[in-house]
């Protein structure tokens, strides 16, 4: 399979929607939409980048690229720009990229890997271990802290933050000390905690009671994290 043409089609796009796309574009085409003219001088600069780095010979290519983005770029300027619709936004552009490499190339969709992954009690095995460790441990951790969050409440500014912040903090936390122990990185998990440790734990003014609060809720969140980790590696090693 030509996965080089792959590659530097997805190469073509991050240069063309990033690179060579400035803010000032981008702020013309959410104030205007469909009648901003740099939407599709975009459009054309997708195609070029396209047809730059994947030959002349693919310009058909580079033309429904070009298409798409003035399509979906001009779409989304009518919504609330937000992390989803970036998100949404690109899976898209990578959804017509990837069918765009398939019918040149004439590429098929295995299904097969596609069935075998779906009853292959490993990956449900790591799905699970990452479901946990998202919502249901970020609960749990919110359950068991309640009543140092409650004495807390009666101090003046002292859970002062950003909203959700913690909680986004958490679940990256969680995630990144699951993963260094499935490949064995323990000493990368240690750094990870001394860092978040500076980093939240060195503001002198900061009511001790909090201190301890956060600390706890720390605590908790690497051992499920790495409890998790370890349990997920010896099922692993089992099978």
């Amino acid at each position: 399979m030509q996965y080089d043409l792959l590659l530097k089609l997805i190469a073509a796009h991050f240069v063309s929607d990033f690179l060579l796309q400035p803010s000032a574009w981008v702020n013309a085409r959410n104030k205007h939409h469909f009648t901003a003219w740099q939407l599709y001088l975009h459009g054309l600069v997708t195609t070029t980048t396209v047809v730059i780095l994947c030959g002349a010979d693919l310009w058909f290519i580079g033309i429904i690229l070009g298409i798409s983005h003035i399509v979906l770029d001009g779409t989304k300027s009518y919504l609330k720009q937000s992390t989803l619709y970036f998100l949404t936004d690109q899976v898209i552009h990578f959804m017509i990229l990837a069918a765009c490499w398939a019918l040149f190339t004439g590429t098929s969709w295995n299904h097969q890997v596609i069935d075998h992954l779906y009853h292959n009690p490993e990956f449900w095995l790591y799905a699970c271990a990452i479901l946990f460790l998202t919502g249901p441990s970020g609960i749990l951790i919110e359950l068991m802290t309640t009543r140092w969050r409650i004495q807390l409440s009666g101090i003046k500014g002292s859970l002062t933050s950003l909203e959700k912040a913690g909680m986004l903090i958490g679940i990256i936390e969680r995630l990144l000390i699951f993963f260094l122990v499935i490949i064995g990185k323990y000493e990368a998990v240690g750094l990870l905690i001394a860092a978040k440790s500076l980093l939240r734990f060195n503001e002198k003014d900061r009511p001790e009671e909090k201190t301890e609060y956060l600390l706890v809720g720390t605590l908790i969140s690497v051992a499920l994290a790495l409890g998790t980790g370890f349990l997920v590696s010896n099922i692993h090693l089992i099978n």
